[in-house]
């Protein structure tokens, strides 16, 4: 039933694609755009950076020292806290993909993998600080306090949905060192994988919301949304495209002002991930029983930590 309803939907998709096919190559050539100018700017050289460092044992370092507080806070074992780490470091969706490869060299089970989920697959400094940063706020500085609460609303999340596991055993080690001269070559293509991830969610969603246009449904949802919560229509577009995916969504908040509540919206957007960020971790996880329910949990949580935490900073500030 399941897969006759994809077939329905995607059937009902390329009849709109046809109908509006202007629209859709506008669309595309925005979002290609937005890669072009914020995305692949801001995010490749970190991609390559956090990938470098992950393949020259950082995360497994830092792991083996954090590994009595994590199994004792989220009752994860050692090589989970690694996963945490490499979240924080990779960014979206690398956080799931290095858990997969931990779950598959057998290092953690599906149990562990799944709670993993729910906090480890985070977004990481290059967006916070190359994309919205830098590229929203015009600073670098906004970017490293969002990314901070990022952080923050991970490990309250982590806390949240511990649930039952491993408090005092496990091992500390996960994926082995490499060494400089596989490192690198390594690092830039996952970085080039990545990237290209990334950019290709980015425009298909960006086709996707403006096919919404072309039939005034996205707009009409925005206006109702501004009238509602009393936010520009700019702030209400950011907060419905970021639903969808989040490069989208940040790139919609270009021109907007740091204040509260538009940190607020950024560390939401950020925290959700959008669902593109599900779809990708659905296909990482799809070879191994591992529950997906923690991972939409955790996004879940981690926007709705991560705005309060934002909102609270922005008006201290």
């Amino acid at each position: 039933m399941k897969n006759k309803l994809a077939v329905f939907a995607a059937l009902c998709g390329l009849f709109v694609l046809i109908l509006a096919s202007d629209q859709a190559v506008q669309a595309c050539r925005a979002g290609l755009k937005l890669c072009v100018e914020l995305i692949l700017p801001s995010l490749f050289p970190f991609f390559v950076l956090s990938a470098l460092l992950g393949r020259l044992g950082l995360p497994t370092l830092l792991g083996a020292r954090l590994a009595p507080l994590g199994r004792r806070l989220f009752h994860v074992s050692g090589a989970g806290c690694t996963a945490l780490v490499m979240g924080l470091l990779g960014g979206y969706p690398l956080g799931a993909a290095y858990i997969a490869e931990l779950c598959e060299s057998g290092v953690v089970d599906d149990g562990e993998a799944g709670r993993l989920l729910a906090f480890c697959n985070n977004s990481g400094p290059a967006f916070f600080i190359g994309a919205i940063g830098t590229g929203v706020f015009g600073s670098a500085r906004w970017g490293l306090l969002l990314y901070s609460v990022h952080i923050c609303a991970a490990l309250l999340t982590g806390l949240l949905l511990r649930g039952q596991g491993p408090s005092g055993e496990g091992n500390t080690a996960a994926v082995p060192p490499l060494p400089l001269s596989r490192a690198l070559p390594e690092a830039v293509q996952q970085a080039v994988s990545a990237a290209l991830n990334v950019c290709g969610f980015v425009v298909c969603f960006a086709v996707f919301t403006g096919l919404l246009n072309a039939n005034g449904f996205f707009s009409l949802l925005a206006g109702r949304l501004s009238a509602l919560t009393g936010q520009p229509l700019s702030w209400c577009r950011a907060l419905l495209t970021g639903f969808f995916e989040v490069g989208g969504g940040v790139g919609a908040m270009r021109g907007l002002p740091p204040t509260p509540v538009n940190l607020a919206l950024a560390a939401g957007l950020m925290g959700w991930g959008g669902l593109s960020v599900q779809f990708q971790t659905l296909s990482l996880i799809a070879d191994r029983e591992i529950e997906s329910a923690p991972h939409t949990a955790g996004r879940l949580l981690s926007a709705v930590f991560g705005s309060v935490l934002a909102y609270a900073l922005g008006r201290l500030l």
